[in-house]
């Protein structure tokens, strides 16, 4: 009704709330009251009683996921047309969305919603709404009109109705004149996300389910979007979101601020089905096909990757570093941890010559660091490695297991915040690991020996003189032994480097190892651990 919009808007613009509960006012009251002139009176006393409209938000998906928790799941089903599922690759990338219709384009405001067509290996939709102004959802229909379908032809009744796979939000990061990709939301929970001057890399994800161990892992998916309109100044961008699979189901709230780094502030109330044995809590998902470490015979690259290194730092106030590798076979590792402060997949190395690759730009490939929001209580990070013969495939995860796993219908809420961050990027505040090398020089081996090179550096070591007596504490699992260790100044470019040489007493298992620098009594390093590989 007219007059009630008008007088809710005109309530809400003074700040006014709304009297709870409201008494109705009589049928004959009112038809005396419109026999009079006055109608603003009638205007403003249906402003009172008529209780305002809530603006819909994070609540309200996640009382949609405890409805769906509490049913039998039921798998979604796709009638997408054959012809679009036959898509080759290249078929399927001359589908572009056209710019000049994006959501929010015409109107000029500072982001804008782009989308991505079903076809090929997106076969599922996902259900898109606006929430206005006034805080109403609206559906965000898909149109064939919004897209240049290139070379295709596709009969136009294919594609009545047919659905988003995904979308993608862009806001003027580089320039002011262009507005460039920011984040992408597609397939299954995964979102990846740019700070300016960064190309895309790694991704995250909303939950991973039994990646390791348990009945098999499980990819739950966000099946529906809710996007929060922007005010015309607006800095941030607000997405909700509903997440679905067979064992858990959730409300989502991503808060998006870009800039130089990126931060993404993700807000989740999940409720677990039975089934559940390993919960991975703000995964993150990346690629590492050789380095420094892990030389490509044949390769002219020196490096690929989108990740070089995992970091975690533990509540009790240790940084640790595991350089990442492209194991022979599938390799799990995990740091138990009373209290975590944080963890990301880092690409560390920024040097265009570490990587010498000018499509990809590995250089330019951001890390992620997970912060976490509130206490998480005890749990462990863990680490997946894959072998992968080139870099077309992920193969490398990184999560946090709480723990404490919530019961079945238990609501459980968490808080996590995720830096995309290129030069600038997160460190423990005394020293590093700059780079791990694996290899013989001209020293003669002991029998079974394994030689590794770790370079350190950062402001703790920046500070020392010369002669400074720096020590490196190093140790090794029951299987390993420590044939010789060294440290000394890194004259050519700073900081401190450490020689091993280490044997494994069984060739046949693996070799755990730690090291970092101390001076007298003072930890100058954050804590290498590496895993020397069964032979």
């Amino acid at each position: 009704m007219p007059c009630q919009e008008h007088c809710f808007g005109r309530c809400r613009r003074r700040g006014q709330g709304l009297p709870a509960p409201c008494r109705v006012p009589s049928a004959s009251f009112l038809r005396r009251l419109v026999s009079r002139p006055n109608v603003l009176v009638l205007s403003c006393l249906l402003c009172v009683v008529v209780p305002a409209a809530q603006a819909f938000g994070f609540d309200d998906v996640a009382a949609a996921a405890a409805r769906l928790a509490a049913a039998p799941y039921r798998a979604p089903t796709t009638a997408l047309p054959a012809p679009l599922k036959a898509l080759s690759y290249d078929a399927y990338r001359d589908i572009r969305f056209r710019p000049e219709r994006a959501t929010w384009h015409a109107e000029g405001l500072p982001f804008e919603l782009m989308y991505f067509h079903l076809g090929k290996y997106q076969t599922l939709p996902v259900r898109m709404h606006q929430i206005g102004a006034d805080g109403v959802p609206r559906p965000l229909a898909f149109d064939p009109a919004d897209y240049d379908y290139g070379a295709n032809r596709l009969p136009p009744a294919l594609l009545k109705g047919l659905g988003h796979a995904g979308f993608r939000v862009h806001f003027a990061l580089n320039s002011p004149a262009y507005k460039d990709e920011l984040i992408v939301f597609l397939g299954a929970s995964y979102f990846r996300a740019l700070g300016a001057g960064q190309r895309y890399g790694l991704s995250a994800r909303a939950l991973a389910i039994d990646t390791v161990g348990g009945g098999g892992e499980e990819f739950p998916r966000l099946t529906e979007f809710w996007v929060e309109r922007p005010a015309a100044d607006a800095r941030t961008l607000v997405v909700l979101a509903l997440l679905e699979s067979p064992r858990a189901t959730g409300a989502y709230r991503f808060e998006i601020e870009p800039g130089d780094e990126t931060v993404v502030d993700v807000r989740a109330r999940l409720f677990l089905r039975d089934g559940v044995t390993t919960l991975g809590l703000a995964p993150l998902t990346s690629m590492f096909l050789s380095g420094e470490n892990q030389p490509r015979p044949g390769d002219f690259r020196p490096e690929v990757h989108d990740s070089d290194g995992l970091l975690v730092a533990s509540g009790d106030g240790e940084w640790l570093w595991r350089p990442l590798s492209n194991p022979a076979s599938p390799l799990t590792t995990s740091f138990a941890l009373r209290a975590l402060r944080g963890f990301g997949l880092m690409q560390r190395d920024r040097r265009f010559t570490s990587y010498e690759d000018l499509e990809a730009r590995y250089d330019l490939r951001p890390s992620a660091w997970v912060e976490p929001r509130g206490d998480w209580g005890p749990g462990r990070v863990e680490l997946v490695q894959l072998p992968t013969p080139d870099e077309t495939h992920d193969n490398i995860v990184a999560y946090w297991v709480p723990d404490r796993l919530p019961a079945p219908g238990e609501a459980f809420d968490l808080a996590w915040r995720v830096h995309w961050q290129g030069q600038s990027q997160q460190r423990p505040p005394s020293a590093w690991v700059a780079q791990t090398r694996a290899g013989r020089g001209f020293a003669p081996l002991a029998a079974g020996e394994q030689p590794l090179i770790v370079d350190f550096s950062g402001p703790a070591l920046d500070a020392l003189p010369a002669d400074a007596p720096v020590q490196a504490v190093v140790s090794a699992d029951a299987n390993g032994e420590i044939v010789e260790q060294v440290a000394y100044r890194n004259d050519a470019v700073g900081g401190w480097r450490l020689s091993l040489g280490v044997r494994a007493r069984d060739a046949t298992r693996p070799v755990e190892l730690r090291a970092f620098l101390r001076l007298g009594e003072h930890t100058l390093s954050e804590t290498w651990t590496h895993l020397l590989p069964a032979r």
